[in-house]
């Protein structure tokens, strides 16, 4: 892809992503790109497919406790079609294969990448879930569904079920440290690594924090 058709992507995507949500913001979407770029340095892929595919995989988000939430990997797919029709750059085929990334980046959905590209976006979205920069969404995010941070009475869940959807806490538990497990690609894993080594470090830290009398 080349520099022009690059920067207009980003230009519209700041002006496309419209969001009360810091946790997938344009911030989350440059990211995402930032990641799927290095990725696909190592393991190969389409810039052309996974440029807009990382820029546009949240252009439409639901907020998490919203009955259409589940909607919002097809709904960004549909709206980065109609998006990308108006530049005459993409093939009928290109943007199908971007709609098919979008649509698989989706973790809850626990969908299987079909091609490379789609397994470069869903590792360079999954590795936003771990490290440092899932500490600030998780607050961000917190702030935003007015959901407590930890169960106060058991915050790391030795005695009941682990409620992400509840507590901020138990969705570095649910998913966060276990990011590894889902990673498509060895580049992303052994970024992952690294960030989830770091985040056992800081509940290793709250651990501590917590007891203290």
């Amino acid at each position: 892809m080349n520099k022009k058709i690059k920067e207009k992507l980003i230009k519209i995507a700041e002006k496309e992503i419209r969001t009360d949500d810091p946790a997938h913001d344009f911030n989350h979407a440059m990211q995402v790109l930032k990641n799927a770029e290095n990725i696909c340095k190592k393991e190969g892929g389409n810039l052309d497919i996974i440029i807009p595919a990382a820029l546009f995989h949240d252009v439409i988000v639901y907020k998490k406790n919203s009955p259409k939430s589940y909607k919002s990997q097809e709904d960004s797919a549909i709206k980065t079609a109609n998006i990308l029709k108006k530049i005459k750059y993409f093939s009928k085929e290109d943007i199908e294969k971007i709609q098919t990334c979008i649509i698989q980046c989706s973790y809850t959905k626990n969908i299987k990448p079909s091609i490379l590209e789609s397994k470069i976006l869903q590792d360079a979205d999954l590795l936003e879930s771990t490290g440092a920069i899932t500490i600030m969404r998780l607050c961000a995010s917190s702030g935003q569904l007015k959901r407590p941070l930890y169960c106060f009475k058991d915050p790391f869940a030795k005695k009941r079920t682990l409620e992400r959807k509840k507590y901020s806490l138990d969705y570095l538990f649910f998913k966060s440290i276990k990011v590894d497990k889902r990673l498509n690609t060895k580049t992303a894993l052994k970024i992952a690594k690294r960030r989830i080594s770091f985040l056992k470090e800081f509940l290793k830290e709250l651990k501590l924090e917590l007891r203290e009398e």
